[in-house]
């Protein structure tokens, strides 16, 4: 009987207070407080600032906060995110957002980062320093899951680059080593005795590749940017590396030089706005001085609003030069959004692998741009799983 009126309980929740006589609950004082919360959000119809049960969040910022703190203690972080992103979108309070004392009640994430770069020309000076402690957040997060499994990946991918036959012990690939000795396998010894050795290369400590990021600013690669900027910083920190981040609408900014904060390069970026790839490529092309040792990834949707014809044919042009170009249609948790499939089938005529990747994945995939892998295949094996 307790497990049927939790069952009710829930649903009279979801539900709302019309649904009282069909679930026979009467809540709680905790749920009643529970259940206003979520009635000042779902009962109000979206664009609203009111509501039909006197709830809604209204127009003023401190009511907003309380109820932020509110959803805070009743649910979950992931269920609170959800309902801030609802909030903004169905009750109009972007603006409030431009409040630092509502934003001190918000729970961070990627969502509201985007928010709120794309309210930063707008922002009232008093809020922008709380809008960037509220992303630095964020920032630190992500950089706790990723960072270093970039790094790894990375490091690893351009120690084992070369291969020597006369390595130093600590430098043995041992796996391929006894793998190049199997025929030398003495049975009176019961053990291979290596007529080579197989090693890594030593660490070279001179830049080994270069790295280009394009990333399209337009309001659909909202997401993709944040996490395009976070791994351009942190391969930017990586000697190995030369590291170049471009964000690009119809113009093209280079953010190079702010990469050793990510949050600079955050505010640096402005999202919304048309797309003009081909202006984009044609400045990225000019930063390649080494086209075999250079990953350009480009990140857009492909809506392009610029002269098609040029972009495929410079894109083309970086192809043959021998430049490893990879086009991601998103770098996000919330997997592609719209893209234009014409010019996707296009670029992978080219050559040019194009797919979506998800943050966790973006590490290995660069691993194996690096190794000078077959993209193509990685994306095949990788993404299916």
């Amino acid at each position: 009987m307790e497990i049927e009126d939790e069952r009710m309980r829930r649903w009279r929740l979801v539900l709302g207070s019309e649904a009282e006589p069909e679930t026979g609950t009467t809540l709680s004082a905790a749920d009643k407080s529970v259940d206003a919360a979520l009635a000042a959000l779902y009962d109000a119809e979206p664009g609203e600032t009111g509501s039909r049960r006197s709830a809604g969040l209204g127009s003023s910022a401190p009511r907003v906060a309380r109820w932020l703190g509110d959803i805070r203690g009743y649910f979950p972080s992931t269920v609170v995110q959800v309902m801030q992103r609802d909030a903004v979108e169905r009750l109009g309070i972007t603006r409030l957002l431009m409040e630092p004392e509502l934003l001190g009640a918000v729970e961070p994430d990627v969502h509201l980062v985007t928010t709120l770069l794309a309210l930063n020309e707008v922002m009232p000076e008093e809020t922008k320093q709380t809008a960037r402690e509220v992303v630095g957040r964020v920032v630190a997060e992500l950089e706790q899951r990723l960072a270093e499994r970039t790094r790894a990946a990375v490091t690893g991918a351009l120690d084992r680059a070369g291969r020597t036959g006369r390595p130093r012990h600590s430098d043995i690939d041992w796996d391929r080593t006894i793998r190049a000795n199997l025929k030398h396998f003495s049975p009176s010894l019961g053990t291979i005795v290596p007529d080579r050795l197989v090693g890594y290369a030593r660490r070279n400590h001179s830049v080994q590749r270069d790295i280009v990021l394009a990333i399209d600013q337009s309001g659909s690669m909202a997401e993709s940017v944040v996490y395009a900027s976070l791994f351009g910083a942190v391969l930017g920190s990586m000697r190995a590396l030369r590291t170049s981040l471009v964000v690009f609408d119809t113009a093209v900014v280079d953010l190079t030089d702010q990469l050793d904060d990510p949050v600079d390069v955050l505010f640096g970026t402005q999202l919304g706005g048309g797309t003009d790839i081909n202006r984009a490529l044609a400045y990225c092309e000019g930063l390649i001085a080494r086209p075999a040792e250079t990953v350009l990834v480009l990140i857009s949707d492909l809506y392009e609003g610029g002269v098609r014809e040029e972009l495929l044919r410079r894109a083309r042009s970086l192809v043959e030069s021998g430049v490893q170009v990879i086009a991601l249609l998103a770098l996000a948790d919330s997997g592609a959004p719209s893209y234009d499939g014409d010019n996707a089938a296009a670029l992978t005529d080219l050559g040019i692998p194009t797919f979506a990747c998800t943050p966790d994945l973006f590490p290995d995939l660069m691993a194996a741009a690096i190794r000078h892998e077959d993209i193509t295949s990685w994306a095949a094996v990788n993404l299916a799983e």
